[in-house]
């Protein structure tokens, strides 16, 4: 299952370096990976990306997690890692459990299977990846594969993608700490793929390599040259390279919910559905109260927070 990485080692470092506090217990011979963020003095939530936990065991395993966890958390919220036929939906959810206000991960994604040979992988996509791809050939798009030395490179094009389309960003440090903890572990292969034209880097990609799954994390464009596709030469280059490093699959790693042409990020929609993979949805966040009161409180500034960001400071 696409995703594993985040019940993973490092990326519990990773967000340890950046304000949460790790944690982790046992459960049935598994360990899963909590991560703790503190409100002052009183106060935390715990957040559990993808946990390895079977859904008739939540409610019981959350119960006991209450007992672990300081005092004033408020709540646990559950990134759900199983597959449901729409976004956001948990038919079986018990009482206890509450859809979050926001989701953290991105409920769905396509995931392409890249075990078939790489004619094959061409031949299912759609016909504007196949022209694109070679658009990006005639137009003389060259791909680089890198590690974190050229990261401010591509996070000058990552500020510009964040102009430009009104996206919230990390600073150049948070980048930069996941290739150096990546670098100190040998399960992980992080790169990162610059697209450039005639020396002009115009594009770029980071890629995570984990054992048989390959995760598209992170992308970046400029304004200018966008008619040279770097885009689609950056896909197929990664793809290739996720095939050739043994990986099976291939996670896009985050589109809308739906095919909504007046959806903001439909481009995003077609560009990822372009590839031929197989759409897929999760329930995205669900919370456990360990505070009713508490949580309730936190729910009206959730949907405040909701508010400024993708209402009011997008249409801005």
């Amino acid at each position: 299952m696409s995703g594993t990485f985040l019940q993973s080692n490092l990326w519990t470092l990773f967000k340890g370096s950046f304000g949460w506090e790790p944690y982790s217990f046992h459960y049935e011979g598994k360990l899963v990976n909590v991560l703790l963020r503190h409100f002052g003095k009183f106060f935390s939530l715990a957040y559990i990306p993808y946990a390895p936990i079977e859904q008739d065991k939540l409610e019981e395993i959350s119960a006991y997690l209450k007992t672990l966890l300081p005092k004033g958390c408020v709540f646990i919220r559950y990134d759900l890692p199983w597959y449901v036929a729409q976004e956001g939906e948990w038919p079986d959810a018990p009482k206890s459990f509450h859809k979050a206000i926001m989701d953290i991960q991105p409920p769905s994604s396509v995931i392409l299977n890249i075990s078939r040979p790489l004619e094959e992988i061409l031949k299912g996509t759609k016909e504007r990846v196949r022209r694109n791809i070679k658009t990006a050939e005639k137009k003389g798009v060259a791909i680089s594969c890198h590690g974190g030395e050229e990261l401010q490179v591509w996070y000058d094009l990552y500020k510009e993608t964040s102009d430009r389309d009104r996206i919230s960003i990390h600073p150049l440090s948070y980048y930069q700490k996941l290739f150096e903890l990546a670098s100190n572990q040998k399960r992980f292969d992080v790169r990162l793929y610059l697209a450039s034209v005639e020396g002009d880097a115009i594009a770029g990609i980071i890629t995570m390599f984990d054992g048989k799954e390959a995760t598209y994390l992170y992308g970046a464009s400029a304004n200018r040259k966008r008619e040279t596709m770097p885009a689609y030469a950056l896909q197929w280059r990664a793809i290739q390279d996720a095939k050739e490093a043994g990986c099976l699959e291939y996670d896009f790693f985050g589109i809308p919910p739906v095919d909504d042409p007046s959806h903001p990020m439909h481009g995003l929609y077609l560009f990822k559905t372009g590839w031929g993979g197989a759409i897929i949805h999760r329930p995205g966040c669900w919370d456990y109260p360990c505070r009713p009161v508490l949580y309730k409180l936190s729910r009206l500034y959730e949907s405040a927070r909701k508010w400024y960001y993708k209402k009011f400071k997008k249409n801005k």
